[in-house]
């Protein structure tokens, strides 16, 4: 597992690194968000860590310019800790959210819980008609067109076909896909279903709502 840590400042950077590398982790470093945008562009990383205010661009400007097909799961650490920041955070696909001053330990198990939540062995992809998701590259297609979709939705997406005609609550789609400690609520998952079922399209009936329990993926529409 290799993991990108994004911060200009080279003693949290440090830190970060050897509790990274005493967990058995390879680590890549970068001082600013275009620094990290390139190097996300030409190489392949597991997990970024990622600081909010850098010079040069800043962390929320780089995930809006990272390529869909390039976008992994992130952690945003970050002194910056209101509320509107946070959620600005999580709209754009980010998967967990600390702010400074942090415990290095704290933030290695929410790498871990991440990790070993987006690591679990899926088939290579999944087609359904013109329906097309490659699970390795993170990317879905419809009638041979790119639909870009935040990794947020994706993983929604993943986990209920994953689990296809069965009903998983709001609370098992917290826990699953955002992970211990989330810093929200269940109108989150509602949100998130409502986006991604706009961006599917004519495929959007798939996704079906299950009264007073949650949603579920269905094949065959009901």
């Amino acid at each position: 597992m290799k993991i990108l840590i994004v911060d200009d400042e080279k003693l949290i950077r440090t830190v970060i690194k050897e509790y990274c590398e005493n967990n058995n982790y390879t680590t890549d470093e970068a001082s600013s968000g275009l620094e990290a945008l390139q190097k996300l562009k030409t190489n392949n990383y597991d997990l970024m860590v990622l600081d909010i205010m850098m010079p040069e661009m800043d962390g929320y400007t780089m995930l809006k310019e990272l390529p869909i097909e390039k976008r992994i799961p992130t952690i945003v650490l970050s002194a910056r800790g209101e509320e509107y920041d946070k959620l600005s955070g999580f709209e754009l696909g980010i998967d967990d959210y600390l702010t400074k001053p942090f415990s290095p330990k704290e933030l290695i198990a929410r790498i871990k819980a991440i990790l070993n939540r987006t690591s679990k062995k899926l088939p290579n992809s999944y087609t359904l008609n013109t329906l097309e998701i490659n699970f390795l590259a993170h990317t879905l297609k419809i009638n041979n067109k790119i639909v870009n979709i935040t990794p947020k939705e994706f993983e929604i997406l993943t986990y209920l076909i994953k689990n296809k005609n069965i009903a998983i609550s709001r609370e098992q789609l917290l826990s699953n896909i955002w992970g211990y400690d989330y810093f929200g609520d269940d109108r989150t998952v509602d949100t998130h279903i409502k986006m991604l079922r706009n961006n599917l399209g004519e495929y959007r009936d798939h996704i079906i709502t299950v009264r007073g329990i949650g949603y579920k993926y269905v094949e065959n529409e009901e």
